[in-house]
């Protein structure tokens, strides 16, 4: 059975806790035995910090998204803040910034991820990064508040070969979902192929990505993931065990997962 350990799914969203106890039973059934699930907003954060205080396999990343940014209030980053203090919070995110959406203006965004950056220094915590097309100004926040050498993940990377090699000359890592088994992301499976076995960590974003072979299947959910372990297995020339249980150590020890 191999071991894996899902870095970045949402156990709080609708589709997957309507049938949470059936979620977390596939997934350790197809191995996935950790599970970090992410907030979005302060409510969401709550509920995933509760969901990680009853269920032993799962642990809870405390924040609110850039989408997010412009309805959050200064009480809501308060409420992060206090939730950083639960046991089982092992990072700050999803935060960062948005500008292929802009759901949130660039100003609210930049303002809120400073405010999450602070907590996360505050609190001496990991941080999880959502970033699509600001990877500049992401990059330099992160510089600005000291975060060079620091344990930052950009969740479901996407982006180009100059922006990796941007990520991870700062000591960033990366993390991969199914997307990099969809037909059309060669440059990303170019990427997770040379990418180091030190610092690989894999993730469903559950419940989206629906990784193939299961691509039309939703919700995706963190038993999804053996699906991705294996495909990049096969593209790194590496044994599926290997690389399940390598992705999985190195996101114990990223984490601080016990």
């Amino acid at each position: 059975m191999p071991v894996l350990c899902d870095t970045h799914a949402h156990l709080t969203f609708d589709a997957l806790q309507h049938d949470l106890p059936g979620v977390l039973a596939r997934a350790r059934n197809a191995g996935v035995s950790r599970i970090i699930t992410v907030g979005t907003t302060a409510a969401d954060s709550t509920r995933a910090v509760e969901t990680a205080a009853a269920e032993p396999d799962v642990w809870a990343v405390v924040g609110i998204h850039p989408h997010e940014a412009a309805r959050a209030t200064d009480a809501d980053v308060h409420a992060v803040r206090s939730l950083c203090a639960a046991p089982k919070v092992v990072a700050v995110g999803e935060t960062g910034l948005d500008y292929h959406y802009d759901f949130s203006d660039r100003t609210s965004q930049k303002r809120l991820f400073a405010a999450l950056l602070s907590i996360a220094k505050e609190r001496d915590l990991p941080l999880v990064i959502h970033c699509r097309e600001a990877v500049d100004d992401a990059v330099a926040m992160l510089c600005q508040e000291g975060f060079d050498g620091r344990p930052v993940v950009f969740h479901c990377f996407t982006g180009t070969a100059a922006e990796a090699e941007r990520i991870a000359a700062h000591g960033w890592r990366m993390s991969f979902t199914g997307i990099v088994t969809f037909p059309n992301a060669a440059e990303l499976q170019s990427l997770a192929r040379q990418y180091p076995a030190d610092r690989l960590m894999l993730e469903t974003d559950a419940p989206y990505l629906s990784p193939v072979p299961v691509r039309s299947i939703r919700p995706n959910e963190p038993a999804h993931l053996v699906h991705t372990a294996r495909f990049l297995a096969e593209l790194r020339g590496e044994s599926f065990e290997t690389l399940a249980s390598r992705s999985a150590e190195n996101a114990r020890v990223f984490f601080g997962l016990t």
